[in-house]
């Protein structure tokens, strides 16, 4: 038969008297009153059935009993907080790990992390591009960048933008082409991702236009958006990677509307990481970078909400 313990509060309360030698000492730090403290000990005394202190008009003192307890409760809390301070503990304080996908390390993170290199010179810095899942447990990592759907077991996801798709080519392509607006996309070469929200047909037929089949399909968004670059043809891309190159005249948008997606970018590492001050002080910039980024997100955009619901 499992033996059954006292309340874990009683023989906190018990140990921190113990620990002071006073009720009211012991009511201080724990932020509590001297009677509080009275009861949770007499109705551990009640349960062991021993009493645990003498006491005295200004202190207490220890039984044997309450020697005894007070002995191992103080081996275990010590153990207790020995285990707190291993899973906060962070055991590279000055190296800061992040794994991401090729495609948003390439054409978003890469060409920011200067600035905050800059801000953070204290800080090694390791990018690792990759899409496969992160493992926290047996690697050095720190955080990861994920694009999905933010719901990950055992880890805590915090949003950090949500995704528009839209067509964009080189400007050489429009003009060889004639491709300006979307019902021009019948004669175009459409370049694909495989992955499953990224579907031109899918699209074409979310905002109203025909569908066609894609003429080149490549495995990831990097490599999608480089197509476009490299003048290969009509690339059904990611609002949040594609900004920067229509900013810089590389590519252009067809059409004026845009498709959310039912996946989205994520900031993902178990929740007590978060506490990490490297860590905090990362999101604290790419929260930042993303608000820069959303400032000028939109702009002569219709936003197409197609999203499955929840």
């Amino acid at each position: 038969m499992k033996e059954r313990l006292p309340p874990l509060q009683g023989i906190y309360y018990f140990y921190t008297a113990a620990r002071l030698g006073s009720f009211k000492l012991a009511a201080e730090e724990l932020y509590v009153t001297a009677a509080a403290i009275s009861q949770q000990i007499r109705q551990l005394e009640d349960f062991l059935g021993a009493e645990l202190f003498y006491r005295q008009h200004r202190k207490v003192s220890l039984t044997m009993e309450g020697e005894i307890l007070y002995q191992q409760a103080q081996r275990g809390f010590d153990h207790l907080h020995r285990g707190i301070r291993q899973i906060n503990q962070d055991p590279n304080p000055n190296q800061l790990s992040i794994s991401t996908l090729p495609s948003f390390a390439q054409h978003w993170l890469v060409p920011r992390i200067g600035n905050f290199r800059l801000q953070n010179p204290d800080l090694e810095l390791m990018i690792e591009p990759t899409s496969d899942l992160a493992d926290f447990q047996n690697s050095n990592l720190d955080l990861c960048i994920r694009y999905g759907p933010g719901d990950y077991p055992n880890i805590n996801s915090q949003l950090l933008f949500e995704e528009l798709l839209y067509p964009v080519c080189h400007p050489i392509y429009q003009e060889q082409h004639g491709i300006y607006e979307l019902s021009d996309l019948t004669g175009a070469d459409l370049i694909e991702d495989y992955w499953r929200d990224i579907d031109w047909g899918i699209w074409l037929n979310n905002v109203g236009h025909k569908a066609s089949k894609p003429s080149l399909k490549y495995n990831g968004s990097h490599f999608v958006l480089e197509g476009a670059l490299a003048v290969q043809g009509v690339a059904l891309a990611k609002h949040t990677l594609a900004q920067r190159y229509i900013d810089e005249g590389k590519l252009v948008r067809i059409g004026n509307l845009a498709q959310r997606t039912d996946y989205n970018y994520f900031l993902c590492a178990p929740r007590a990481y978060f506490k990490r001050d490297k860590i905090k002080r990362f999101c604290q910039w790419i929260f930042a970078q993303a608000e820069e980024c959303r400032k000028v997100d939109h702009l002569g955009l219709e936003i197409i909400d197609s999203r499955s619901p929840k």
